[in-house]
């Protein structure tokens, strides 16, 4: 029987390699999105190429009332919800010096990258720890993709750098309080991926990869790498760690001589 994923902003970039990995994998998915509808069609069409159930939901995970509606849609597709995987974020519409950066694009940044995930977090995990107890679901997991900007600093961008840091401690938190009922919580910390996002500095991370050694392995990390490991997490592989930060950065986070 297979299980079912929740992947939010799963219809492009990072969430999109996630959703098309767990396809492979064997497992259902939710495609969450936001705006762009067709490219989710696109993702669950390839989900059911794979020979796997898609369905999908638009949602903002920023409100509340959208995240209890995810949540609600998810269950009523598939019956239980297997792995959430918090993927949706947004980087700031202007990189500007912190000096200078304005309190709308703070706001903006913490709704959608750090409230809007915790807060689904807290959804999903009441659900999963009500399906344990019932013996309804055995070894859910939660996946909370950050960034190596958790702790790299950009100065241009600290609206970012600080909904990523937040993120690290809410997947410590979760793990922690959830790892007595049998749910396991992991951290993916990308590096530079190849997306839409980083399309906007292509340049300058192509002359810092390629010329200047940014990470030991020289190439722009893919979405499918991200995919993999979240496929290694849903598929148990880890079941004696939790609250682990699983690096997928070419190396970045290594500190060399």
């Amino acid at each position: 029987m297979s299980r079912a994923a929740i992947v939010t902003g799963g219809s492009r970039g990072i969430g999109r390699g996630v959703v098309l990995a767990l396809a492979s994998a064997g497992y259902d998915v939710v495609v969450n999105y936001a705006r762009n509808a067709d490219a989710a069609k696109e993702v669950a069409e390839l989900v059911i190429e794979a020979g796997q159930r898609a369905h999908l939901v638009q949602a903002d995970i920023a409100r509340a009332t959208d995240r209890q509606r995810l949540v609600d849609e998810s269950v009523g597709a598939f019956g239980a919800i297997d792995l959430l995987v918090n993927n949706a974020g947004v980087a700031p519409d202007v990189r500007a010096d912190i000096l200078e950066a304005s309190e709308e694009s703070f706001d903006r940044l913490v709704a959608i990258n750090l409230r809007g995930p915790y807060f689904l977090t807290q959804l999903v995990a009441r659900h999963m720890v009500e399906q344990v107890e019932a013996g309804r679901l055995t070894n859910p997991k939660i996946v909370i993709i950050s960034s190596v900007s958790a702790y790299a600093a950009s100065v241009n961008r600290g609206d970012y750098c600080v909904t990523k840091a937040g993120l690290a401690m809410a997947a410590q938190l979760y793990a922690a309080r959830l790892a007595p009922h049998g749910i396991n919580v992991y951290e993916i910390r990308p590096g530079v991926i190849e997306t839409d996002m980083t399309g906007v500095v292509r340049e300058k991370y192509d002359d810092l990869i390629f010329n200047q050694g940014l990470t030991p392995i020289r190439r722009w990390g893919q979405p499918e790498d991200v995919g993999k490991a979240v496929v290694a997490v849903a598929s148990d592989l880890l079941p004696f760690s939790t609250g682990q930060v699983i690096d997928v950065d070419g190396g970045f986070h290594l500190r060399t001589l």
